[in-house]
Order: structure tokens, then C-alpha cells, then sequence
């Protein structure tokens, strides 16, 4: 099923694996992946028609009054659905989302991604992300009983979810998504599950397939897995680290042999663009309320914005270079989390560090101390920023940036910014149990 590239091969995987039902995908503003299936019958129409929805009730897309949308397979993404029965069978494509006439959707996330990575074909880059996806299993959906005690690497004794890793991993692989390694994190119940870097759209479409193969995974074992970003108080978050790298006819942009960090100009500038950056597209790579709650000092979440080799303390850091590993040079973004959409993640990341590049910024001296103990004055001293501490402070930041609104384009970028504060009136109304202890009893 690794080969199927047009819409032919489809019909010949659907033949041979008698399969019954055809699941489209596609994500709302948010990244919550949708879906709505077919008969094989529909192929030839959703080929080359595209399949009608009402684009109302989806989250960021079209008014009422002009909700009629249609979802068009891309016919490379078809897989089976490997938890579903083997006998009348379910494959799967992701699609692209139009307007009716046949123009692209600009409220489409695929879309947006796929717009943003036009931009380097004139340079001839390819752009190549690796992301660690973190998560978390618990016992049920209604609480945070978690499955062990285990910690960093734990062995099975420890560790209670070895067989669900396992099983996200074979599933993972006969999707054709490879996967590097996995292991349990550092916080009880937490896992991590590294997948091999590949061009960005498609790392894109597997970090949905990946949060759904989590899911289902767990379910078939009778608990749940999240990928909110701080689940526990007192523990550490979940993470979404992503490396990135721009290649060339073949060979890593990133990689200069006579460097001391083996960096090269376009690879120092990079960095440059994505530190400079990153508070204005912090509101799309940690998109929830819950993100700002892992992003505070201590729990191996960065939250001052210098770069490093060694220090994980760091927004970014660049992996110690290895001799004869040119192509794995690249460049270690830490804030992101796993629950953000990964498109517009991928896209603001390629649009920061390629403002580096255009403009030339410099790349300040790297950080190899622990930033987290450092106080505010010898912070600024360093020349070391913060990340923004709240979603709508990180709104606000991103409401003001061009780089932002370019590339996500207008239409996502107002709905987008309209949809978080809305998130974010919403939260400050409630009333916490913490405030009702930490308050009621003397105010």
C-alpha cells in the first residue's frame, strides 16, 4: 500500500483488498481531523468532481450563506485503515478542500501548508521536518489515573505501555509511516513515539494519522491517550520537538564542514528568523489554554527564546554533529506542543526561519548555560527574551504580525485570531477550585 501514487492505484488497492467504505480527511481551523466516507462507486466522481459538504458546521469555514464546500482526495494518501476488519475493508485519503468552482479553499490548512512550501521552489529547497510527538495514557477520558510510575526510559517493569507503543508502531508502520524510536518520557504514564523526518506536507498528514493511531490503539486496550499539552499539575507537559531542515538538489543547506557548528549561513540565519519570530507564531505552534500551562520554567519546557548545541534549557538547539552524517544537521525547535494543527505549525516555523534568510539576521551567541537558572537581570544582560505566558498574550503578539497573516492568509488569519479569544473569554470566566480554595476562605 506504499506505492499507490494516482488515482488508478487506487482503484486497483480497492479491488484487491475489497474495500467497502473510503474515509476523506481533512482538518478544521483547530487541526481536529473530519472525516466523511464514500462507496467505492463515489471514486470517479470524488476524483474528479470533488465530494460536496456543508462547510458551516466545521470549525473556521464558511458562513451559512455560503457554506457549500467539496473535498477533492489526493489519491498518494490512500491507506487502509488497519484496526478496521480486513473483510469489507476502510482506506483512507486526505483531501484538499475547494470552493465550488474548483479554486482552492483558503480556510483549508492542507492548503495553507502546501501554499507556503511553493515558495521554495524557485530556490529548489525541500523542507524536511522530524517531530517528537508526547502523550499521554490514562485510564479513562473522565480523570488523570494514570497506567504507571514510570519515568526517562523506564523498562518494562516501570512501564505499563510498552505493548500500546508497540502496537502504534506496527500500525504506524503498515500505514507506511516509519518511525524511529519510542520510549517512555519522563513524567508517570507518558510516552514518545519519534517519527522519521520526511518532506513537510507529508509529516503533516502523518502527525494526524499519528494522533488518531495513538488513539485508537489505546481504546482497543480499554484506556485513553491525550495530547493535551498538561495534563498533571507538578509534571512535565507534552511536547511536540521539531526538527527542521532545508535540503537542496540532494544536499543539507543547513551543513558547512568549516563551521565550528558545522552551520551554514542559510542554517545560522534560520535560527536567527525563528528566534526572532517565535513569540508572534507562539499562538499557532501552542494554540490551547492548557499549552501556557507547560510552557513555565522547570519542567523541560522552554520558555526563553536562545539557542544552544547542548542545552535543552533552550528554545532552540542544534544536535551535536556526527562525521559523516552531513544530512542530519538541523535545527531543533522546542516550544511547539502535539495538540496544535500541524500545517499551520510547519508553515509559520518555514515562514520565520525563511524571514532569516531573505533579510539576513544575525544569529546571536549561543546559550550553554542553564537559562533557567539564570534571574531577570542577567537575562537581559544575555539578550534573552520570553515567550508569551498566556494564550491571549500570545494572540495579541500574533494579531500584530505580518508574517503570521501572510502566511496564513487573511481568511484564516482573522478566523483563527477570532476563534482563540473567544477560547479565551470563555476561560476567564470560569471560576477554579483553586481559586474557591485559595480565596473563599479568607476574602
Amino acid at each position: 500500500m506504499h506505492n499507490i501514487k494516482t488515482k488508478e492505484d487506487v482503484f486497483r488497492a480497492v479491488e484487491e483488498h475489497d474495500v467497502k467504505f473510503i474515509r476523506l480527511w481533512f482538518t478544521d481551523i483547530l487541526g481536529q481531523l473530519k472525516s466523511f466516507a464514500i462507496a467505492p462507486r463515489e471514486l470517479e466522481t470524488a476524483f474528479d468532481e470533488g465530494m460536496g459538504f456543508d462547510g458551516s458546521s466545521i470549525k473556521g469555514f464558511a458562513r451559512i450563506d455560503e457554506s457549500d464546500m467539496v473535498a477533492k482526495p489526493d489519491s498518494s494518501t490512500f491507506q487502509l485503515l488497519p484496526w478496521r476488519p480486513k473483510e469489507n475493508g476502510v482506506g483512507r485519503m486526505f483531501c484538499y478542500i475547494q470552493q465550488p468552482d474548483g479554486s482552492p479553499y483558503e480556510g483549508d490548512s492542507r492548503y495553507i501548508l502546501k501554499r507556503n512550501l511553493e515558495r521554495l521552489k524557485n530556490d529548489c529547497y525541500t523542507f524536511y521536518v522530524g517531530p517528537e510527538l508526547e502523550y499521554f495514557y490514562f485510564k479513562n477520558e473522565e480523570d488523570t489515573t494514570v497506567l504507571d510510575k514510570g519515568g526517562y526510559f523506564d523498562l518494562t517493569t516501570l512501564d505499563a505501555a510498552s505493548d500500546l507503543r508497540r502496537d502504534t508502531i506496527l500500525t504506524l508502520e503498515e500505514m507506511g509511516i516509519e518511525v524511529e524510536y519510542s520510549h517512555h518520557e519522563v513524567a508517570p504514564s507518558q510516552h514518545e513515539i519519534d517519527l522519521r523526518y520526511t518532506d513537510a506536507l507529508t509529516m503533516a498528514d502523518n502527525v494526524m494519522t499519528y494522533r488518531i493511531v495513538v488513539k485508537e490503539v489505546a481504546q482497543r486496550y480499554g484506556c485513553y491517550a491525550t495530547f493535551m499539552p498538561k495534563p498533571i499539575l507538578m509534571a512535565n507537559g507534552s511536547g511536540m520537538h521539531t526538527h527542521q531542515s532545508l535540503f537542496k538538489n540532494g544536499r543539507n543547506a543547513f551543513f558547512d564542514p568549516d563551521d565550528d557548528y558545522h552551520l551554514s549561513e542559510i542554517g545560522k540565519k534560520y535560527i536567527a528568523g525563528l528566534l526572532r519570530h517565535a513569540p508572534e507564531i507562539t499562538s499557532i505552534t501552542n494554540q490551547w489554554i492548557n499549552s501556557y500551562k507547560r510552557l513555565v520554567p522547570d519542567y523541560e519546557a522552554p520558555v526563553y527564546i536562545s539557542w544552544c548545541r547542548r542545552n535543552r534549557s533552550t528554545l532552540v538547539r542544534v544536535p551535536m554533529y556526527k562525521p559523516g552524517k552531513e544530512n542530519a544537521t538541523r535545527v531543533e525547535l522546542r516550544s511547539p506542543d502535539p495538540a496544535c494543527n500541524p500545517y499551520l505549525a510547519f508553515s509559520v516555523m518555514l515562514g520565520a526561519g525563511l524571514e532569516g534568510i531573505k533579510n539576513g539576521y544575525e544569529l546571536p551567541p549561543p546559550i550553554e548555560k542553564d537559562v533557567y537558572r539564570l534571574n531577570h537581570e542577567e537575562r537581559g544582560r544575555e539578550g534573552i527574551g520570553s515567550l508569551p505566558g498566556s494564550l491571549i498574550e500570545a494572540i495579541n503578539l500574533s494579531e500584530k504580525s505580518e508574517l503570521v497573516r501572510n502566511t496564513l492568509g487573511d481568511f484564516t488569519f482573522r478566523n483563527f485570531i477570532a476563534s482563540k479569544k473567544v477560547e479565551w473569554d470563555r476561560y476567564r470566566l470560569q471560576v477554579t477550585e483553586w481559586e474557591l480554595k485559595e480565596y473563599l476562605p479568607v476574602l
